[in-house]
């Protein structure tokens, strides 16, 4: 027979619920038509490394039938061509000519430049109209105790690497976990040990998605794989192929990253969340590899024909393995040669989550929800990178289908027509010295000056900010 608690508790929880909805009217309000947002960005996936973009020797079942639910892009450009600023862009919504992060810079002791304490992060926005945050994986945006960390820019959890370097050990003596330091006995630092880190953070993954599973969140999967160094527990398929070491492995890398994205997407579809959830995927630069280098030969990571790869900007460094997929609002199957870029990911996420963005912010991205429901890629004047990666600062700017490249201050724009000239072999500066004029203003409008990125070349900053830190550490 039912007890009279039993009667009472129901009654109890429904107002408790109604209380906390008058309490956080925008989050009960919302919660039942808010997707939830994943962004699964991999560390160096190329579109050469995917099946459905012509790979050939390493297997990537998931994300192939990822691409047959969903939607494959063709033309999704990272930020830049390294880490720290590729990820900057795309969780601040600003392109490498106004974002606060445009190079790599690694700080004393560990971890790189922070984000500003005024930056704006797409997970600062969504938690304003009641999402769960998290970030797993690599953050590489600033540490723990500075202005630029994960827990200060909006997410509630975080668990994996910070600093970019240490992520590039598999075997890690240590991992954080909300920020507090976790060891791993027995592992070395240096390709040793029990514990291989991606099993934790996966597991970590589907456990805090299973415990979210009744509110609207966002993840943000900054897995590490298929990074150098090339390591991994277990060769699986590729163990008896005869092929180098690190070929093996990087192979491994890829097809274990696929099996952990497909065990995420098996986790939505066990708790009837897919239908309501937007997985985006994407690398966070295109090719890593010189076609002429061991890995580039075997794997044909540049057989789409594009010019370039990571630390350059050309469009085979910059155009990036990218599939979306939303069963029901996604369409199905759709290749596209839309064009988006990372810094688009800010508005879109804010439109899906009818969150508006903070007063006197502007990002320089446009919202993809029309695009991603099958409508045509926004219209803009241009996209624009610099990276700076090197004494040289780099630059580009596409606008329609001319591409413009600066390969260090005081050279030269290099000019290309992509319509009739992807592999950009043809320079046509001379022969189109108006369209040069109009990248040059292009450029000069998309670039805002920043202490840290100077275009005459970081060096002198650089040295500069090393010195003072070491003074400080002594």
């Amino acid at each position: 027979m039912p007890t009279l608690i039993q009667f009472v508790r129901p009654i109890f929880v429904l107002a408790l619920l109604l209380s906390l909805a008058a309490l956080h009217p925008a989050s009960a309000a919302t919660s039942a038509r808010q997707p939830n947002i994943i962004f699964f960005l991999s560390d160096d996936l190329a579109q050469g490394d995917v099946g459905v973009y012509g790979q050939k020797l390493i297997q990537t079942p998931r994300l192939d039938r990822m691409a047959r639910e969903g939607t494959r892009y063709t033309q999704a450009f990272c930020g830049t061509t390294v880490c720290a600023p590729s990820r900057t862009s795309l969780m601040t919504g600003l392109h490498t000519g106004h974002a606060p992060v445009r190079g790599n810079w690694e700080v004393p002791v560990e971890g790189q430049l922070p984000l500003p304490e005024k930056t704006v992060t797409v997970a600062q926005i969504l938690k304003t109209v009641g999402y769960a945050t998290a970030v797993a994986g690599k953050w590489g945006m600033g540490m723990f105790d500075t202005t630029g960390s994960p827990l200060k820019k909006g997410f509630d959890h975080q668990f994996g690497y910070n600093c970019q370097r240490h992520a590039h050990s598999y075997f890690p003596e240590f991992l954080y976990h909300d920020g507090r330091r976790v060891d791993l006995p027995g592992n070395t630092g240096q390709g040793g040990g029990p514990i291989y880190a991606q099993n934790l953070i996966q597991a970590d993954v589907l456990k805090w998605v299973r415990s979210k599973k009744d509110q609207p969140f966002f993840l943000f999967y900054a897995i590490t794989l298929p990074h150098g160094n090339h390591e991994i527990d277990d060769l699986g398929i590729y163990a008896d192929k005869p092929w180098p070491a690190q070929q093996k492995a990087y192979a491994a890398q890829v097809t274990r990253l696929d099996r952990d994205l497909g065990q995420l997407l098996d986790l939505l579809a066990e708790l009837k969340l897919d239908g309501n959830t937007l997985v985006m995927v994407a690398g966070d630069n295109g090719s890593s590899f010189a076609p002429s280098s061991g890995m580039g030969k075997l794997f044909d990571q540049a057989s789409n024909g594009l010019r370039g790869y990571k630390r350059d900007l050309y469009e085979g460094a910059l155009r990036q393995a990218a599939i979306s997929r939303w069963p029901g609002v996604v369409p199905a199957g759709r290749v596209t040669d839309g064009p988006w870029a990372f810094w688009d990911f800010l508005p879109t996420a804010a439109e899906l989550a009818g969150a508006k963005l903070p007063a006197g912010f502007k990002s320089d991205g446009l919202s993809l929800v029309s695009f991603l429901r099958g409508g045509e890629a926004p219209k803009r004047e241009y996209f624009y990178w610099e990276l700076h990666e090197t004494a040289k600062p780099l630059q580009a700017v596409r606008f329609g289908d001319w591409k413009a490249v600066r390969n260090g201050p005081g050279l030269p724009l290099e000019l290309y027509d992509l319509a009739t000239d992807l592999a950009e072999t043809k320079n046509l500066a001379a022969a189109k010295p108006d369209v040069v004029a109009r990248a040059e203003s292009l450029m000069t409008a998309a670039h805002t000056d920043d202490p840290h990125w100077p275009l005459t070349g970081r060096a002198a900053a650089r040295d500069a900010d090393r010195a003072k830190n070491a003074k400080k550490a002594k």
